[in-house]
């Protein structure tokens, strides 16, 4: 019996964003290319993990995407639901246990890791257990709730058990664990795998291997000899840009050839590159001032962000679409809340608190905090107004907008004060939580359960949870844990509609911006495969023009081609 889910559905208006990625990729892939080659991805910061259980930014799920396999991939644009619109990685098939509490996957037999072993049940299983081992401290174990437990049945037949039916669990066994080898890392204590050599030095079953890890750079090479085939390019290189002006640099200079977002103030210099192109493609980018709902010294409610009014009115004062229109122009949405219009579970009618200087003023008044002497800056029993928003110094998008937004919440009598931090700097307040409020941009799940990560009470419990504010409500809980178990579509997406409308009320955000992809890439370089969740996730059959096999890059003069 085939459970079908609510879990991927792209909505018109967002295809419609992407006619000009699909024309663009149609084009790009006419052609077979030249095998060999490396491909430059300049960013904003070199991860500090790639292994998956412990990942936490775009930068390191990229590389741990390519390294990894999933049991199977989504195919195609996402415009599918449960799972018939998943195609085989390294499961070669799969069936349903006949009351729909199981699923067994058949491991491909050719499949092997780096190192030649021999990929098996076994590893699924330990990988399984992994991620759900609290030593581990996986922020994806809650994602993995309704999963009971992975049996072994022979070595190439894993078995996976779930504690009742719900619309969601292909998605889960499939897509929410990368597979990882147990004879590479089942002798390494848990607590210690992040910092371990055999995290540092992976070893997956992707069509990338690991090669080269240095402070500024990492580097993956071909798996020549991979189950599903050798990729069309030779090496994939990563390299640190100090900022957003110097990963542009680097591609218009010819040192990169793929950077994942072009501002929109930066497209007309790209567009007076011939060598460059832009490429549209759809997002689940979602972009919000993320509020610390604690004060990490004492871990009670912090002094004024703890306050659900006090959060109203300063989303109140800020005027959400005039940010979007001044940063993005027409690549930028307003958010509709913590959630993108891309996913099935979406609802774009939710109002949120608008935009309404007066009343944020009348909410702050009526809190006590005052301007008696007319100098603009609130207080309160002698304390000023003020608060602290850090933001990645890599992004001059969020610096932009935090620039809007601090003058906004200056009108009324806020002090916010912006903190620029090094992008690692910036991970490691907002994942210690030890901050006010935090720029937050993400790319969410393709699934609209994985909001339980980002907001759940026990993800805001957990010491490496992504729920950086510490939000908890059991409302909210309660209405997500009912759509994820509905089998009924319908009364799904109306217990996400609850949910939506329960967090928007609290407001531990202010919800900005969606994005509208725009990638700058070398117009020799054929893309294939651009997805909202994952642009890498086609890479392996990226590949070179014939007519770019001669080029050289501006840094030494070398191939970047098939030559090189």
């Amino acid at each position: 019996m085939r459970i079908r889910g609510l879990v991927l559905s792209l909505v018109p208006a967002l295809l419609a964003c992407s006619s000009d990625a699909e024309r663009t990729l149609g084009d790009s892939t006419g052609a077979a290319g030249t095998p060999g080659g490396t491909v430059v991805i300049t960013v904003g910061a070199i991860p500090k993990s790639i292994f998956p259980p412990l990942v936490s930014s775009i930068g390191e799920n990229q590389i741990a995407d390519i390294i990894y396999d999933r049991l199977a991939e989504p195919a195609g644009s996402l415009n599918t639901v449960g799972m018939d619109g998943f195609e085989p990685e390294l499961a070669a098939g799969w069936e349903w246990g006949p009351d729909s509490l199981s699923i067994v996957f058949r491991i491909d037999p050719r499949a092997r890791w780096h190192d030649g072993v021999a990929v098996t049940a076994r590893d699924v299983k330990f990988t399984y257990e992994l991620y759900v081992d609290s030593a581990t401290n996986s922020a994806d174990a809650p994602l993995l709730a309704n999963i009971d437990s992975v049996s072994v049945r022979d070595s190439l037949t894993a078995v996976f058990w779930y504690k009742r039916r719900y619309p969601e669990q292909f998605f889960d066994a499939a897509y929410q664990m990368r597979i990882m080898p147990q004879h590479a890392l089942a002798s390494v204590r848990r607590s210690a795998l992040d910092t371990s050599s055999a995290t540092r030095r992976p070893i997956g079953s992707g069509r990338f291997r690991f090669a080269n890890w240095s402070p500024g750079s990492l580097e993956l090479v071909a798996d020549t000899a991979n189950f599903l085939g050798r990729p069309k390019l030779d090496r994939l290189v990563w390299v640190l840009s100090p900022d957003y002006d110097a990963s542009l640099v680097k591609l218009i200079a010819d040192d990169a050839d793929f950077l994942e977002f072009i501002r929109p103030d930066k497209l007309s210099q790209l567009a007076r590159n011939p060598q460059l192109r832009v490429l549209t493609y759809p997002s689940l980018n979602l972009g919000f001032i993320q509020f610390n709902l604690h004060d990490g010294a004492t871990q009670r409610d912090h002094p004024i962000l703890g306050n659900v009014a006090m959060r109203r009115a300063l989303s109140m004062a800020i005027d959400r679409a005039r940010i979007v229109r001044t940063v993005f122009d027409t690549l930028g949405r307003v958010a509709i809340g913590p959630t993108v219009r891309a996913l099935g579970s979406a609802d774009s009618t939710i109002a949120l608190p608008p935009f309404d200087p007066g009343a944020a003023r009348r909410i702050l008044d009526s809190l006590g905090w005052t301007d008696p002497d007319g100098d603009t800056l609130r207080t309160r029993g002698g304390k000023p107004l003020r608060f602290t928003l850090i933001v990645p110094s890599s992004s001059g998008v969020r610096k932009t907008a935090a620039e809007a937004a601090q003058q906004m919440l200056k009108d009324v009598g806020v002090d916010m004060r912006i903190e620029m931090l090094e992008i690692n700097a910036w991970l490691a307040r907002s994942q210690g939580r030890t901050f006010d409020a935090t720029f937050n941009s993400t790319i969410l799940d393709p699934s609209p359960s994985s909001i339980r990560q980002a907001w759940g009470s026990e993800s805001g419990l957990m010491a490496g949870g992504r729920n950086h504010s510490g939000y908890q409500s059991r409302a909210f809980d309660a209405y997500v844990d009912s759509a994820i178990a509905s089998m009924d579509a319908a009364k799904g997406k109306a217990y996400y509609r609850r949910a939506y409308e329960t967090i928007v009320a609290d407001a531990p955000a202010i919800w900005l911006y969606e994005l509208v992809n725009v990638a700058g890439v070398d117009k020799a370089l054929r893309t294939t495969g651009l997805r909202a969740d994952a642009w890498w996730a086609r890479i392996a059959d990226w590949s070179w023009e014939e007519a770019a096999a001669e080029r050289t890059n501006q840094n030494g003069g070398t191939p970047r081609t098939a030559s090189r």
